[in-house]
């Protein structure tokens, strides 16, 4: 089958290289993609998050399935513009994506169902805002309650830091509407991880466990950002408890959202931290990961074709992931300034090397053509990931790997997937 995949990031680069390999599709085509999915597929320009024109692209391209990567045209409504008109799609409708666009809609809906997370409440008021926040105390999070492109959220110990991401959001609107209203939140302690399930709006079908880093820096200081790289498998979330989440949070959100009329048809991620009470969500998202995808993929042995239309048809009943017993570490290289101002246009060497690596694949995010050269286009510009049969050999390759590319102002975390190295040294 033909497949149309929508995005231009890292996500959608690995999502369109297990596409690739699917021996369900036939044809590949990427809107607007980068220069690193235009190695295996075609690619065309479109607005991502413009209903009226995916859809027309879509009657002129006929594909068997649409896959939709990023939040944007979900929220957006292109899901329902595109099965209004027939189309097979994998993602969400609009009503169903509320629980990433919203995060106090989120809230509504997980305190309805019992699913356990942050005490919170949402304001567009700032000195109600400070007041709660005050009754919370330190470490204060303060949330965007729409979209931000995962840089809406502040956790610090600073009050005067945490007053003025508030002012920032509600007064001067740095997010615009987006964060007009806010979240603020009891702070959840506990190691963090990503568990991604696909639903065809009845049944659930998990992924493993994956864990990103926010933060720019090492030892997770810096400003938040869109993720700086991730690893799977987590030892810190083993089968059982992967099975608890499954029960306990990912199939209620499904039952919630068919509750409310909207039956989530898509990948539902739900971003988690490990407390001394338990799992409790942190944030719900109506895609797969980014960065946690580069480190999924490489893992997945099934047919991702496959398993993209099944949902999209509705049809999970039976459905089994099989997953490598190996261990994939991703790491993402940086533009200079990101996640502030950044460069771009700047030419990035090397790419060919790294990716002849054993057991390397490197996914493009923020890149572009010119004129026969691969340039940095965004502030995350790559991931690198690597498979190994220990968390030790997977970071290393991947290190390596990355260490052959080459770009004015790279930067990048030395420490991804560290912690779960030394747990594997420590009980080896």
């Amino acid at each position: 089958m033909r497949v149309l995949i929508l995005g231009s990031g890292g996500r959608e680069s690995a999502l369109a290289w297990a596409l690739n390999r699917s021996s369900s599709v036939n044809e590949l085509v990427a809107a607007p993609g980068n220069a690193g999915i235009a190695e295996f597929a075609t690619t065309l320009r479109v607005a991502v998050d413009d209903p009226a024109a995916v859809v027309a692209l879509a009657q002129e391209l006929r594909p068997g399935l649409v896959v939709i990567g990023p939040e944007a045209p979900l929220v957006a409504g292109v899901g329902d513009a595109l099965r209004s008109e027939g189309f097979s799609v994998f993602g969400p409708n609009a009503g169903a994506a509320r629980i990433e666009g919203s995060k106090s809609y989120a809230k509504e809906l997980m305190d309805r169902a019992g699913i356990p997370t942050a005490r919170g409440q949402k304001f567009d008021s700032v000195p109600d805002a400070v007041a709660y926040m005050d009754e919370l105390g330190p470490p204060y999070v303060i949330k965007a309650d729409g979209l931000a492109a995962g840089k809406g959220v502040v956790v610090t110990e600073d009050r005067d830091r945490a007053v003025l991401a508030i002012e920032e959001r509600i007064d001067t609107g740095v997010f615009g509407d987006a964060g007009r209203t806010i979240v603020i939140e009891e702070f959840l302690d506990g190691q963090e991880l990503s568990l991604i399930a696909v639903s065809d709006g009845g049944t659930v079908v998990a992924c493993e466990p994956a864990q990103d880093y926010k933060r720019v820096k090492d030892n997770d200081e810096g400003p938040n950002t869109g993720g700086m790289g991730s690893y799977s498998p987590v030892p810190a979330c083993p089968p059982p408890l992967a099975e608890q989440i499954v029960a306990e949070i990912i199939e209620p959100m499904v039952d919630a959202t068919a509750a409310a009329g909207e039956p989530f048809s898509g990948a539902l991620y739900a971003g988690l931290a490990l407390t001394s009470k338990g799992p409790k969500v942190v944030e719900f998202n109506v895609r797969f990961g980014d960065p946690e995808t580069q480190a999924l993929i490489p893992r997945l042995r099934s047919d991702f074709g496959e398993l993209c239309l099944a949902c999209a048809s509705g049809d999970l009943s039976g459905t089994k992931l099989e997953w490598s017993p190996e261990a994939c570490v991703s790491v993402v290289l940086a533009s200079r300034g990101y996640p502030g101002d950044h460069q771009t246009g700047v030419e990035i060497r090397g790419l060919d090397a790294a990716a002849e690596r054993p057991g390397v694949s490197v996914f493009h995010a923020g890149t572009a053509a010119d004129d026969g050269r691969v340039v940095t286009a965004g502030g995350r510009v790559l991931a690198v990931s690597a498979l190994g049969g220990t968390f030790a050999e997977a970071r290393a390759r991947a290190y390596d790997a990355a260490r052959l590319i080459e770009f004015e102002g790279v930067h990048a975390r030395t420490d991804i997937a560290l912690r779960a190295e030394i747990k594997e040294r420590t009980e080896s």
